[in-house]
């Protein structure tokens, strides 16, 4: 154990802790894990499902403020609390702390346990900038897939509080559940944005096709009509390529509308 009491996770032996604050779930590891399992499964958003596998942790562990951080670029963005009203205020802004600052800290790096004087370390001051409320204790969970560091799930007390080596460990495995799920939306987000960004790009084509086509121009300057238009009606160029599109559409209809007999 270091200063302001904060141990670190290893192979060995658990610390020995007064028993009244030591917070073992070992007796609720399995149902904590089922119903996170069960909720994982449901087709829910990702920032829902954030928020909601933290009410299932508070059903096991104590806390009076719980915070779930995603890697997003070269930030650590805030996009579930859990707890204190003023939690509930920083998850709208949706905070961002740099990353490769909170791995100097060593944030994310493995779990951190600190159970009093927590609101002087400055690890935690890191992720408690903005609240006036003074916590005494704090554990840090880092949500790591396949080695890659996916974000941090951060519980705080106001009160001083030992985690156990087996209370640990499980919201661990709770944490890697998390960071699978992160992943897996975060591809899901990659794979829709490059579909979307095929779709425009055959939008586009199909414009340029049709300009050239009626106007008699090259490639070149049928892109630069389609710029041109959208930077005057200020509106996206997949607009005005889906508006030339469907106007031919409409056009090449018509004459086969007028031509057919009327019944």
């Amino acid at each position: 154990m270091g200063t302001n009491g904060e141990w670190l996770l290893s192979d060995g032996p658990a610390l020995p802790v007064p028993s009244a604050t030591l917070g073992d779930i070992s007796e609720s590891n399995g149902s904590l894990l089922e119903q996170v399992t069960s909720r994982m499964a449901a087709a829910v958003p990702l920032f829902q499902l954030l928020g909601d596998t933290l009410e299932l942790i508070a059903s096991a562990v104590k806390y009076d403020a719980g915070f779930v951080y995603c890697a997003e670029s070269e930030d650590l963005v805030l996009r579930a609390a859990k707890g204190l009203q003023a939690a509930a205020a920083e998850c709208q802004s949706g905070e961002r702390l740099k990353l490769k600052s909170a791995v100097a800290l060593g944030a994310g790096l493995k779990p951190l346990a600190i159970s009093q004087n927590a609101h002087a370390d400055p690890r935690f001051q890191f992720f408690n900038r903005t609240s006036t409320v003074r916590f005494e204790s704090f554990l840090s969970i880092p949500l790591l897939n396949r080695g890659r560091l996916m974000g941090v799930l951060n519980l705080q007390g106001r009160i001083r509080r030992f985690h156990g080596a087996a209370e640990v460990r499980t919201i661990s495995t709770v944490a890697t559940l998390m960071a699978a799920q992160i992943e897996i939306a975060f591809l899901e987000k990659e794979n829709q944005e490059l579909e979307e960004c095929l779709e425009t790009r055959k939008l586009l084509d199909r414009a340029k096709g049709i300009l050239q086509r009626d106007l008699k121009i090259n490639e070149e300057d049928a892109y630069l009509m389609l710029q041109r238009q959208s930077q005057q009606r200020r509106r996206p160029m997949r607009d005005i390529a889906e508006a030339i599109v469907l106007s031919h559409a409409v056009t090449q209809d018509a004459p086969e509308r007028i031509s057919s007999p009327r019944r």
